[in-house]
């Protein structure tokens, strides 16, 4: 049996994009054109001004698509910005965006990149 160890990640932030719901699908089509290979969604509830401003009055729940993905530092500002225009979040009530630095993250990282990070250290001295 292979030996198992962990492979901890740094320099890598996670994005966190709350949209209306039915834009998800149209923020992960972009991350994939980017080259991102994969990203989480999970359904939400929100509730702001608007809508308060139901039926007579009462609040109505509004559903919400969250779309994460962890990108590594050096590749956050271009992938926020492709998220931010694919959800059209430059338009009212559209959504928020947001980037939380990561102290620590792990997930399965194929070796060949591995050996490419590995072998990119090395050039510069690391």
């Amino acid at each position: 049996m292979a030996k198992r160890k962990l492979i901890s990640l740094g320099d890598v932030t996670l994005i966190t994009c709350v949209v209306e719901k039915g834009l998800a699908d149209t923020i992960n089509q972009s991350l994939l054109d980017a080259g991102i290979q994969g990203a989480t969604v999970h359904q939400g509830v929100g509730s702001g001004v608007r809508e308060r401003m139901g039926l007579l009055g009462v609040a109505v729940e509004v559903e919400r698509e969250i779309v994460s993905v962890m990108v590594s530092n050096d590749q956050m500002s271009r992938i926020f910005e492709r998220m931010y225009l694919a959800g059209r979040l430059d338009t009212p009530g559209k959504g928020y965006i947001y980037a939380t630095p990561l102290t620590q993250a792990a997930t399965y990282i194929p070796p060949h990149l591995l050996d490419a990070q590995q072998n990119r250290a090395r050039g510069m001295g690391v």
